[in-house]
Parts: C-alpha cells; sequence; structure tokens
C-alpha cells in the first residue's frame, strides 16, 4: 500500500478549552463525545473529502461504495444535525460543507474535532469543487495552486472580538503536482490545468458580475480586474478556498482542492449548460478524486 509522507500526529485542536468539556456535543453534525465512540467509529479514517453541494457530496459517496463493492445505501451520520451530511466509506469521510467561508468553516469545526477524538493520524482533506473559469472552458479541471481573496493575497481575514485577523492560506504543492499527473492517466482525457484560485464573500459583486440585483462598475472594469486575475495565474473563482486552505494549515493536515469550471468568465457571467453536459462534468472532480483514494487502498479498510 502506497503511503503518503503525513503529519503522524492527529489533526490540530488547539483550543486548551476543549479539555475542561463534560461533554463536546458537535452541534451542527449532531454528534457527541457522549453518546459516540469516536475512536471506534471514525479511528480509521485517512481522507476527509468535502464539496459545497449535498447532492454531489452523496452522489461521490455512492461511487466510492460501489467501487469498493459495499451497499450504496449509506446511512446520513449527520443526520441529527439537520445541516450537513457525512457518508463514510472505508477510510474515506464525505461531507457537505454548502456555500461559502462562513459555512465551510463550521464544518471544518467541527470536522478537526471530530478527528481529534478520533485519534486519527495522516489525513488529507480534499474540497471538491465547482467554480467559473478565468480564460479556460467550461468543463476544465482546475487544480488549485495558491488560495487568494479577491484582492489576491493568500490570507483568509475573519474578525475576532471585532479585530480583523488574517491568517496564511497554504496548500500542499505535492498533492497538487501529484492529483495533476494523476489526471494525465485517466482514460476520459479530462482537460485539466494547475492554477491559482480566488476565494469571493459573494456570488455576484465579489466576482464582478454584471448579472445580479445591484451593480455600480462597468464592463470595462470588470473585464481590467478579470483580465489582472488571469495575468498573475488566476484560473478560477469560488467560494471556500481560502478558508479550507487556512484553517487545514491551522490543523497540521494535507489540504488539495479540485474544482471543475461551469463558465469561462471572460466571455460570459451566466452558467449555460444544458443539463446532461452540467451533470457529466461536475462528477469531475470525483472522478479524479476517486482515483487518488483507490491508488491509496482508501476504499478497503
Amino acid at each position: 500500500m502506497n503511503s503518503l509522507p503525513l503529519c503522524q500526529t492527529s489533526p490540530r485542536c488547539s483550543n486548551s478549552n476543549l479539555q475542561h468539556l463534560d461533554e463536546d456535543l458537535l452541534y451542527h453534525l449532531g454528534l457527541s463525545t457522549k453518546s459516540v465512540n469516536f475512536r471506534k467509529e471514525f479511528g480509521d479514517v485517512k481522507f476527509v473529502c468535502v464539496a459545497g453541494s449535498a447532492y454531489r457530496i452523496k452522489t461521490f459517496a455512492q461511487m466510492l461504495a460501489k467501487e469498493a463493492g459495499l451497499s450504496t445505501d449509506l446511512p446520513n451520520l449527520a443526520a441529527n444535525g439537520g445541516r450537513f451530511v457525512l457518508y463514510k466509506v472505508g477510510a474515506v469521510l464525505a461531507a457537505d460543507h454548502g456555500m461559502g467561508a462562513p459555512s465551510i468553516s463550521i464544518l471544518l469545526h467541527e470536522m478537526f474535532k471530530l478527528l481529534h477524538y478520533a485519534h486519527c493520524t495522516d489525513v488529507t482533506f480534499i474540497r471538491l469543487g465547482t467554480s467559473g473559469g478565468i480564460g479556460v472552458e467550461p468543463g476544465t479541471l482546475v487544480i488549485t495552486t495558491e488560495a487568494l481573496d479577491t484582492a489576491f493575497e493568500s490570507v483568509y481575514s475573519l474578525r475576532i472580538l471585532g479585530k480583523t485577523v488574517e491568517r496564511p492560506a497554504p496548500l500542499d504543492p505535492n498533492l497538487a503536482d501529484e492529483l495533476y499527473e494523476l489526471a494525465q492517466t485517466l482514460p476520459d482525457n479530462m482537460p485539466v490545468v494547475k492554477g491559482k484560485t480566488v476565494c469571493a464573500n459573494d456570488f455576484y459583486e465579489e466576482q464582478a458580475r454584471l448579472d445580479g440585483a445591484f451593480c455600480h462598475f462597468t464592463e470595462s472594469e470588470k473585464m481590467a480586474y478579470l483580465n489582472q486575475a488571469y495575468s498573475m495565474g488566476v484560473r478560477n473563482f469560488e467560494m471556500e478556498c481560502t478558508c479550507f486552505a487556512a484553517q487545514c494549515y491551522m490543523a497540521g493536515v494535507r489540504a488539495a482542492i479540485v474544482c471543475v469550471t461551469l463558465v469561462n468568465r471572460l466571455e460570459s457571467d451566466q452558467v449555460r449548460l444544458n443539463p446532461k453536459t452540467y451533470a457529466r462534468i461536475q462528477q469531475l472532480p470525483g472522478q479524479l478524486v476517486s482515483a487518488l483514494l483507490r491508488k491509496y487502498n482508501a476504499l478497503w479498510v
């Protein structure tokens, strides 16, 4: 079995307050340290795969189960939380994170605590996403080399006690390279590029779209901004990458982002794919990531 050269410790939860809790309720997952034996249920986890859509991540988990020869009737382990879905296939956890940094932040906090209580080691996180492409055609896979905010800085910004805190948002370059090289070996000849990804706090104005309910910039200003992004190596926009990268870095886990593009933003603001094409290309990130999981025998424990 291949092995990734990862940290040999559990994901870091640096909050010393956790030591004083008689019970820790992972509220949005509906899991409690008093009612769940985390080590027994999750101690063998090596990969955590997340996506914005509950439907997409369920389809991905069912694909993994089918490849492993398991039932595709997977229980939602987070059903009691009423927010997210969570599935387990072999050494893989698959969860949806909703849309935007606030939502993925909630999921990551609770996933890191889950893995911490389960005493998991050598865990890799991968986000499978959809995105707006910059200078690449719809259906292109973008493997993120650097997560940037909308000012093109590789930081995740949030306010804590009313003060702005900036945290670095690096991703693992070796893991990105491995995914890129693996994509070249897949039979479907899927188009794939490596590039920088911009995280916006909004789908419309922060992504320089002209078709929202409000818009206070011109088309020429939009194009100047997007062309500047392209010239800096940006190949897609989405809404989670800096938060995902920064929190994985703080937790001490390797992380990668694989997104498929739904539109070339240098040509259009709106996604105009027919349903059949949309259904096909939104599965491309999962096809690449599943190949990585098979490489490391992660579907069988």
